[in-house]
């Protein structure tokens, strides 16, 4: 399994090959939306009531969520931020803030007595 440093810096050594480095974040925000939309365009095919056209191709949904990862890495990369640092700031808020958020399986509430 890759770890996300391991595929920040890969996606550093790919950016670095080229003269024009990373794009700027405002670019990278667009392509992000770009390939948000295609991923958010197969899954309505898939799932949804908007279904494929005879002439257009099938997508791996596997693909689009990591061209949407790849831009995110990107994004990220330019910006100097470490993603693993960021994911665990962001889990700590989740399960911190939002623990009862929802009807948990286990039957705990937030008075902390079980269901």
């Amino acid at each position: 399994m890759t770890e996300m440093k391991d595929m920040q810096a890969r996606v550093d050594d790919y950016i670095g090959q080229f003269k024009s480095g990373y794009f700027t974040p405002l670019v990278q925000l667009a392509r992000l939306s770009e390939e948000v939309g295609e991923l958010a365009r197969e899954i309505n095919h898939v799932y949804g009531q908007k279904k494929k056209k005879d002439s257009e191709t099938n997508k791996l949904m596997e693909e689009e969520i990591a061209d949407v990862l790849f831009v995110l890495i990107s994004l990220s990369n330019a910006l100097d931020i470490d993603l693993s640092e960021a994911f665990d700031l962001t889990m700590k808020k989740f399960e911190s803030r939002d623990y009862f958020r929802f009807e948990r399986v286990d039957g705990q509430t937030d008075s902390g007595t079980t269901r």
